[in-house]
């Protein structure tokens, strides 16, 4: 995904990127979702949320 459409939805969540780095966008789209904030943190693996709609980027 890429950083225009990840800025998108943060938008819809009333999150401003500004100059915030990609994974600190998509932390705060998922703390604003009541999600783990686990992205790109090395959890991936033992985070249990397969269905995340990151899953396929994260590390």
């Amino acid at each position: 995904m890429k950083l225009d459409e990840i800025k998108e939805i943060a938008k819809k969540h009333n999150i401003k990127a500004g100059k915030m780095k990609k994974a600190e966008i998509v932390r705060a789209i998922q703390a604003a979702e009541g999600n783990e904030v686990c992205f790109e943190t090395g959890m991936a693996d033992n985070c249990g949320q397969d269905d995340c709609m990151w899953r396929e980027v994260c590390a």
